[in-house]
């Protein structure tokens, strides 16, 4: 069990390296981007933050001729869309078209990992014939928790957005125990299971108390930073429900269709018969994640071993081995690599569009429509790769538009992670535990809300670290130059402690006296937090 054990958690430190595309020159993070320490910007005398107070007509230069103001990976130059695209009476609008931008980015990632990252990896599991219980703490935990993951690596991989990572994984922690948590016990109150909530709430304070002492210390080494997942992993004890994406598409009888039949209805996102029956308003979501869908399904295969045929479509599968490949060179690096000529003539993009060509039309013509290949498997690691590329793409465009924010707004990232950044990575826990704890389940919704956390907060700082470590540098600086840093761990670590006094002398009934104060004392600690971010609260002066 043990190789096995490894085996995954080598897989996911080898997949996460490579998508963040890191190299390693930046050893130091600090976390409270507006008093950097080793931040190009400081460097130059210039911090990128200081472009509100130019005049409107030098913003755009400030912004082009700044090297703070350039971010590191991303498709898009948010940046340069706010202060250069429009002219400054149009900031409110640019603004406004980031939020959505912002909230499509978190449908979109929900979308990849429920639908196409999480079965890729229930189907590697089940291939490689690990219990229920390993692949629930290793491949399904991370499937789970691959958002708010992908989102700390991405923010770590830079130390001037090291301070959103920190603040999501740390107010994703203290909105899904506090908020979800209290939500869950005002909707249906319930007994909670002893053994398994003293369990997690105990792992959840070593792990807060082991971030504590690393951000005291102000530096993590590699010995601790490979610690840290390796905790997580052995800890972790909830595994999740991964979605079948092809229960919609599945005919009512069988029947031998053709190349083309089978094809135009494995791309149709659209299932009518649901639709009749949806209300309004899941049409209207439906149709928001319609586009998404769709580029999902032409770009990632998706293998379901509980199914009969392991959802082997031959005509998309085929189409699958071009789209790919394409997908992982144009997105790693930003497509650097992709557009990269050979001798200065030859796109890589199109070599790799040839060989995948070549590949697909030898699968088509050795196997047929109605029975998979025997190496149908090599597609579920195909598509774990595709979707996690996506799942990475979309969490670095949130990762730059949150850093935009903070810039435009003058706040710290600190704050952007435990705000933004946490909510719309919870968006998906909050409604699936809700209505779990609706239809009569609250226990495993509670369960829920403090063992998966625990996965997500060590192994996304873990990596994260790890990312930026080299070679010659196996130390990486965490500086929390911001008081937010530290009454954000505090909070974490006070509602932990509520929670493992009170629920026992309720006698492990929890009711809505519970779910009350849980709620209140997340309200409470977001205006403190936000006046600690405005100077209202701050260290007095020595």
């Amino acid at each position: 069990m043990r190789p096995l054990w490894a085996l995954s958690v080598a897989g996911a430190l080898s997949v996460v390296g490579a998508l963040a595309g890191h190299d390693g020159s930046q050893p130091g993070a600090a976390l409270d981007a507006g008093t950097r320490a080793d931040g190009v910007g400081h460097d130059r005398g210039l911090d990128c933050r200081e472009v509100r107070r130019r005049n409107s007509s030098e913003r755009c230069r400030f912004v082009r001729g700044t090297p703070d103001c350039r971010m590191d990976g991303g498709f898009l130059d948010y940046l340069g869309g706010a202060f250069c695209a429009f002219p400054a009476a149009l900031l409110p609008l640019s603004v406004s078209l980031y939020a959505l931008w912002l909230l499509y980015l978190f449908v979109v990632l929900a979308v990849t990992a429920e639908k196409f990252f999480c079965p890729n990896l229930s189907a590697i599991s089940t291939k490689l014939k690990l219990s229920h219980n390993v692949a629930g703490v290793t491949f399904l935990a991370f499937g789970n928790g691959a958002p708010d993951v992908f989102s700390a690596v991405v923010a770590f991989s830079d130390p001037r957005t090291a301070g959103l990572a920190v603040g999501a994984v740390f107010g994703a922690g203290i909105f899904v125990t506090t908020m979800v948590a209290g939500g869950i016990a005002l909707v249906k109150p319930f007994a909670a299971a002893s053994r398994p909530f003293l369990r997690d709430i105990i792992f959840y304070m070593v792990a807060i108390f082991l971030t504590f002492l690393v951000l005291y210390f102000g530096r993590i080494t590699l010995g601790e930073a490979l610690a840290v997942p390796t905790d997580a992993v052995e800890q972790e004890s909830s595994s999740a429900d991964c979605g079948d994406y092809g229960e919609e598409y599945r005919p009512l009888l069988p029947y031998h269709e053709t190349s083309l039949h089978i094809l135009s209805s494995a791309l149709n996102p659209l299932d009518k018969h649901k639709w009749r029956r949806k209300p309004w308003y899941w049409r209207l979501f439906k149709v928001l994640k319609v586009p998404v869908e769709l580029v999902l399904l032409l770009t990632v295969p998706v293998v379901d071993p509980d199914r009969n045929d392991l959802n082997w479509k031959r005509p998309l599968n085929c189409l699958h081995i071009i789209t790919g490949p394409l997908l992982c060179v144009l997105t790693l690096k930003s497509g650097a690599y992709g557009l990269y000529q050979i001798q200065g003539v030859f796109p890589v993009w199109a070599l790799v569009a040839l060989i995948g060509s070549v590949l697909a039309i030898i699968v088509f013509v050795t196997t047929c429509n109605e029975e998979p290949p025997k190496y149908h498997c090599v597609f579920a690691f195909l598509g774990f790769l595709s979707s996690a590329l996506w799942i990475n793409a979309a969490a670095t465009e949130v990762v730059n538009i949150l850093q935009t924010l903070g810039i435009i707004f003058e706040l710290s990232n600190t704050v952007l992670g435990l705000t933004l950044l946490a909510w719309g990575n919870s968006i998906g826990d909050t409604f699936s535990d809700l209505t779990m704890a609706r239809q009569g389940y609250p226990r495993m919704a509670f369960s829920a809300c403090f063992g998966g956390i625990i996965f997500n907060i060590l192994v996304g700082m873990g990596l994260g670290c790890l990312l930026q470590m080299t070679s010659s540098q196996t130390v990486v600086k965490l500086e929390p130059d911001s008081l937010l840093v530290w009454i954000l761990a505090g909070a974490l670590g006070l509602s932990l402690v509520f929670s493992f006094v009170a629920v026992p002398a309720q006698c492990f009934q929890l009711g809505k006296a519970y779910g009350t104060c849980l709620i209140l004392y997340y309200l409470a600690f977001l205006c403190v937090a936000l006046l600690t971010e405005f100077r209202v609260i701050h260290l007095a002066a020595t």
